[in-house]
């Protein structure tokens, strides 16, 4: 019997199984750890931090999708109070308010997709707000120089990254919730999850003999298991340093660094469950060019923390560091927009879903949207090939 066979458990990989099952589609998951997520799992305990993405914004299309499925669940969003305690690094120094420049640009219009961001900014509000906002959009794109991006692209996160009310909303416990939930409703939905199962271009072939196959993992892995050296596309480089402080009252909640980008966000401002009580986690995340090292990153955030963060050294209770490379979703360079990136429809039954992929949305709602894309085309082949076998 014909079925569609997933190759990756992470969101995209989840949401093309459940979109797939609900129309009564036979389906197979293979996820080639032990666990699904992807980059959305979330760390054991006792301190909870997400491998991959850490919000879900409140008008991007999953939350919808979710929503109407019962598996949403609990949202955190920022306390007022915490809001207030959202600083800037300037000219060396901490501040509270951000550029007027870059306040006014936040609110333009579209952008052109053919001028890159800083040149279009500059013209706009001068020299101090653009770089001020292309910095800033570090939180969003992971990229060390987010000014040379297309101005299209930059502007359309830059809007959304700075609404008012915010739009970030957190799920409590971490993504791994959000992902055990989704696996849940997989499974009732009959989908066949196959977890320590790695395919290879070999296995490939044979899974491709049985029906149309989408292949959920990041666009590395994809080029190297399709053998196509055409799969590919820019994406962030970025360190990350996760810490756990000891509390302290009059810590900040997020420090945005706008003389370079970087950032420091304290996730237990909005949902405390995410370290023990009397501590606090935090994460930093200072993008990187190509040739530049991971400790350079590590002494900046350092700085900053020593900024903002008061005794910070003698307060950790965990650290960890990592290097996130071609990993943190696709950027768009001038002249070109979602639709150049590598094409859902590979041909020949194998459809692509992921981060990099050519599909609309801010950070995880490209793998949403390419999710359900993919389940949408495999549908429509498996209902081919069953026509053409019935008329045959």
């Amino acid at each position: 019997m014909q079925r569609i066979h997933i190759v990756g458990g992470g969101l995209a990989g989840l949401t093309a199984a459940i979109t797939a099952a609900e129309s009564r589609v036979q389906v197979t998951l293979h996820e080639a750890h032990h666990t699904l997520g992807g980059r959305a799992r979330t760390s054991d305990g006792p301190y909870l931090t997400n491998e991959g993405p850490h919000a879900l914004y409140r008008r991007g299309p999953h939350r919808t999708w979710l929503h109407q499925r019962g598996l949403l669940g609990p949202l955190a969003s920022v306390p007022p109070l915490e809001g207030a305690r959202f600083l800037f690094h300037r000219g060396g120094t901490l501040r509270r308010t951000p550029p007027v420049g870059m306040l006014r640009l936040a609110r333009r219009g579209t952008a052109p997709v053919d001028s890159d961001f800083l040149s279009w900014a500059t013209g706009q509000v001068g020299g101090a707000g653009a770089r001020a906002a292309a910095h800033y959009m570090g939180v969003a794109l992971f990229h060390h120089d987010p000014g040379s991006l297309s101005a299209a692209f930059v502007q359309e996160r830059l809007r959304r990254a700075t609404a008012l009310p915010p739009e970030a909303r957190y799920p409590v416990g971490g993504w791994a919730q959000l992902i055990d939930r989704m696996a849940a409703r997989a499974w009732d939905l009959g989908v066949h999850i196959k977890t320590g199962t790695r395919v290879g271009p070999r296995e490939l072939a044979g899974l491709r003999r049985g029906g149309p196959v989408i292949v959920a993992t990041h666009l590395d892995s994809a080029r190297a298991l399709l053998e196509d050296t055409t799969l590919a596309w820019d994406s962030g480089r970025t360190a990350l340093l996760d810490l756990a402080l000891r509390t302290r009252r009059g810590d900040p909640f997020i420090v945005s660094d706008l003389d370079a980008p970087g950032w420091i966000e304290r996730f237990t401002a909005q949902d405390p469950t995410l370290a023990p009580p009397g501590e606090q986690l935090i994460q930093a995340q200072i993008p990187l060019a190509p040739d530049a090292a991971r400790a350079d990153a590590v002494r900046r955030a350092e700085d900053m923390l020593d900024l903002g963060f008061p005794g910070w050294r003698d307060r950790t209770t965990w650290r960890r560091e990592a290097l996130a490379s071609g990993r943190t979703g696709a950027v768009d360079k001038p002249g070109t927009t979602w639709r150049d990136r590598p094409a859902v429809d590979r041909g020949d039954g194998i459809l692509l879903a992921g981060d990099q992929v050519a599909a609309p949305g801010l950070l995880s709602e490209v793998s949403f949207n390419s999710g359900i894309a993919a389940a949408v085309l495999a549908m429509k082949l498996l209902g081919t090939a069953r026509t053409g076998a019935r008329t045959t």
